[in-house]
């Protein structure tokens, strides 16, 4: 099968890829020249383990290409994605739609013969009915479908996520886009994931209940790690103890500073826009969107209060500040709450990231960036672990603690424990757990 890909961000480029891998021939297209340039040339703009590799093999193929020539890449095309951003709109929460709507305008002018016009894009119930009626609008005579195909890639897992999905749900009732969208995830059939044919509408409705689920989750953990602060109880022990429970499941029980990248807060916030201009409601939905951005602000006083009460005038060093592991977004990461509230507390601020620090020096400016956990720990009052990255869960804390001027650690992911952590003479905090063995 021939794709055009709309957009090389994350779900674009990712999707793209894979897209070539299965065998289909694959041109990604975008507006800014600078970022094709840079896959023309190898570059990859975003960090997502692995994907290096296959785009330098599918390039190498002859499956994959990059362009800014839209036009063409459509006129050839039989199946169209549009993988553009949806932000959160400004002002209100909405679910800002002007990049799909721009880009179906001009697929709608260069489709040549019956295309499948594919939204990728994370959008509200509805908009699929609204593309359609703009593919009338600009060339009533076109011959097309428009599906629903949701994407759920976890960022920093990606293309396994792609590969071995736990589902595949295609939203359309036109039985020529069935069959075009069996052909592009034919492999996936043959592994029998689960391909789920449904309506647009409920296609649509599926990718947001399902983020929404999970943050729900999250948020749900979070709140009971307060509790077992509060009692003397182990999140950790309670976790593990739900989550054994087939109906419930141990994915997303992991207590922290809160939820945040590209998908979970927008998309919680779009759906309760989206409910409340319904007339109905998602009050529990409501509740995890504010749960959430407190907590985040939370964590800044929990790490105020390791230092005892005061940060005025210490340095304090971070561990992370990506949203999670494996990956170089920022997007609502909790560090973005932590850091700013820290700073205005009078704390100076030493972090170091694998791979997000390029981007977090445009949003946080007024911090030392250094390059490593030792030189991050060089004098600092304390250290706070904000993503749990691989290479902070085996620290030389001997070498650790010769380097800080007070040995305070506050483990915001739970990656260490109060008995091992106070054997080498740490004042430790963490998350929802005791301070006794």
């Amino acid at each position: 099968m021939r794709v055009a890909m709309i957009g090389t961000g994350y779900v674009g480029l990712v999707s793209g890829v894979c897209f070539a891998d299965f065998g289909h021939q694959v041109v990604c297209v975008d507006k800014d020249e600078a970022k094709i340039d840079l896959l023309k040339k190898g570059g990859i703009p975003i960090f997502e383990p692995g994907l290096d590799d296959l785009v330098a093999k599918n390039v190498a193929e002859d499956r994959l290409e990059f362009s800014t020539d839209l036009q063409a890449a459509v006129a050839d095309a039989d199946a169209v994605f549009i993988a553009v951003g949806t932000p959160s709109r400004r002002g209100d929460g909405f679910a800002d739609l002007s990049y799909v709507y721009a880009a179906v305008e001009e697929i709608a002018a260069a489709m040549d013969g019956f295309t499948v016009v594919v939204t990728k894009s994370t959008v509200p119930v509805g908009t699929g009915d609204e593309v359609e009626a703009i593919i009338h609008k600009v060339r009533p005579d076109a011959d097309f479908a428009v599906v629903s195909n949701p994407e759920f890639l976890r960022e920093g897992a990606a293309i396994a996520d792609f590969k071995r999905p736990d589902r595949v749900v295609v939203g359309t009732e036109d039985e020529r886009a069935q069959e075009v969208m069996r052909a592009l995830y034919r492999p996936l059939f043959l592994n029998e994931t689960p391909i789920v044919f449904t309506s647009r509408r409920s296609s649509e409705l599926i990718k947001y209940a399902a983020n929404a689920f999970l943050a729900t989750k999250i948020t749900f953990i979070n709140e009971m790690a307060d509790l077992c602060e509060r009692t003397g109880a182990d999140v950790q022990a309670v976790s593990r103890g739900i989550g054994l429970d087939k109906r419930i499941g141990s994915k997303f029980l992991h207590a922290g500073p809160g939820y945040g990248g590209s998908c979970f807060p927008k998309d919680t916030l779009a759906l309760v826009r989206t409910a409340n201009e319904a007339g109905t409601p998602l009050q529990l939905v409501e509740a995890v969107v504010a749960v959430n951005a407190a907590r985040k602000k939370a964590m800044a006083q929990k790490i105020i209060a390791a230092c005892g009460g005061d940060v005025s005038g210490k340095t304090i060093g971070i561990l992370g500040l990506a949203f999670k592991p494996n990956t170089d977004d920022m997007r609502d990461a909790p560090s973005l709450d932590i850091i700013p509230a820290l700073i205005e507390a009078g704390a100076r601020i030493r972090a170091y990231d694998p791979e997000s620090m390029d981007e977090a020096k445009t949003l946080l400016p007024d911090i030392d960036y250094c390059e490593g956990p030792y030189d991050v720990a060089q004098g600092a009052q304390a250290l706070v672990i904000v993503t749990e990255w691989d290479q902070f869960r085996a620290l030389d804390f001997a070498r650790i603690k010769a380097c800080m001027a007070a040995p305070i650690m506050v483990d915001l992911r739970n990656i260490y424990t109060h008995t091992e952590m106070a054997a080498l003479g740490f004042e430790y905090e963490s998350v929802g757990r005791p301070h006794s063995a």
